[in-house]
């Protein structure tokens, strides 16, 4: 870890050296540090244009696939695919900078073992030089006198205890690595002592009303960049409906606040450089919104161009169908006629067959439900009375109300037809 933060310990220890006040070199350091950041963070804007434009077709997928997790997967990786996207650009080219500044905070936070190059077995030795114990308590850094621990701030607080006066003793205490300690004024315009940790109750400490307002202004500065930020990118009619959107505003408020919080268990030092980092952010903001002006045009006039090309094909499928449902309204009433004549066909047919029945068999006439004694000449020697069946007015009757009621139901399942339509 060390090594890979050599280059920005060379560049904080430069600037110490060239000011003399370790609250002018931070904010020197902080303004090289952003310049070093800048292109990542301008690259992950211009990722989260592309993804922000893609948030409306991305909605209608997931309504559309509700109840189709896989689907409404597979679909989001062909819209990627096909508008030529990266969804992890954005997250990446944003962490970036966040894996270089978390490192950082311990070049600020253990100045003897970076800035200096005191090992950590040798911190203990110069503790004892300063007198640690008693100058922690009187200071009230720590509440009992104990032996220091090379934990939290302690570090950054032993540095501010090394003094002109006592330098040339803690160099002997060190050996030869003596000969890179040196005393390191935490003094900020005369008013603050970046190397103490803000109190709430600040008249109990010397100087603490402006230590007191340091992490006020640090969570102000924070809520005012993000203000900005969503500024320059309303351009982006994405961004600005997620800067109208109920969670971002609370995120606006719980982001500032959680700084604030952080500020009052922090050396002030760290505080002055997230103001630094703050100020220069907005400064930044302004600059990629320059800068982008003319991806976020781009990006607009396609994402109009999208919505018109959506627009023509919403209107081709209602005309389709339009077309298909006039097309099986056609088809449904060609079969009510079609199935109308079928069925008189069939029962025309099933009167024949009746008819030809009767006329082999006498199945059904009177005159074979007398038996075999009687005798069609006993009465009328013109013989037997023609027969007429009794039933064919019932049968015709009955076929004509079966041909009514298929009539009917031939109606009731267009009209439900009708209505799924």
């Amino acid at each position: 870890m060390k090594i890979l933060l050599t280059p920005f310990i060379w560049v904080l220890n430069f600037f110490y050296s060239l000011t003399g006040s370790y609250g002018l070199a931070l904010i020197l350091f902080a303004l090289v540090v952003k310049i070093i950041l800048y292109p990542f963070q301008l690259k992950g804007k211009k990722s989260m244009i592309q993804m922000n434009m893609l948030n409306g077709q991305m909605q209608k997928l997931q309504k559309q696939y509700a109840k189709n997790q896989q689907k409404y997967q597979e679909e989001v990786q062909k819209l990627y695919e096909r508008e030529g996207v990266n969804p992890m650009s954005g997250c990446l080219w944003s962490f970036v900078p966040i894996l270089i500044l978390i490192p950082l905070y311990a070049i600020i936070r253990e100045p003897l073992v970076y800035l200096m190059n005191v090992s950590a077995d040798q911190l203990a030795g110069i503790a004892e030089v300063v007198n640690w114990s008693s100058q922690a308590v009187a200071n009230g850094w720590i509440k009992e006198a104990a032996d220091f621990a090379n934990t939290g701030y302690n570090q950054l607080y032993l540095a501010s205890l090394i003094t002109p006066e006592n330098l040339a003793a803690v160099q002997a205490a060190v050996g030869e690595a003596g000969s890179q300690i040196f005393s390191i004024n935490f003094n900020f315009l005369g008013l603050i002592d970046l190397s103490q940790i803000p109190q709430l109750q600040f008249w109990t400490v010397a100087g603490g009303f402006w230590l007191f307002l340091l992490p006020v202004i640090s969570a102000v500065s924070g809520l005012v960049m993000s203000f900005i930020s969503m500024r320059t990118n309303a351009v982006n009619r994405q961004s600005a409906d997620a800067a109208n959107n109920a969670s971002m505003k609370s995120m606006m408020i719980v982001t500032p606040l959680i700084s604030l919080w952080i500020g009052f268990s922090m050396p002030a030092a760290l505080c002055l450089y997230w103001v630094a980092q703050n100020l220069l952010s907005m400064v930044t903001e302004f600059i990629s919104g320059k800068v982008l002006k003319k991806d976020y045009e781009e990006a607009a006039r396609k994402q109009a161009e999208r919505e018109e090309r959506e627009k023509e094909e919403e209107k081709e499928r209602r005309r389709q169908a339009a077309e298909e449902r006039a097309r099986r309204m056609e088809e449904a009433k060609n079969a009510k006629g079609k199935k109308k004549k079928e069925l008189l066909e069939e029962l025309n047919e099933k009167e024949k067959g009746d008819a030809a029945v009767i006329a082999v068999s006498g199945v059904g006439m009177r005159a074979y439900a007398r038996g075999r004694a009687y005798d069609p000449n006993r009465f009328s020697p013109d013989g037997p009375t023609p027969y007429t069946d009794p039933d064919v007015a019932a049968r015709a009757a009955a076929a004509e109300a079966q041909v009514e009621e298929k009539k009917g139901g031939l109606f009731s399942r267009k009209k439900k037809d009708d209505g799924k339509e």
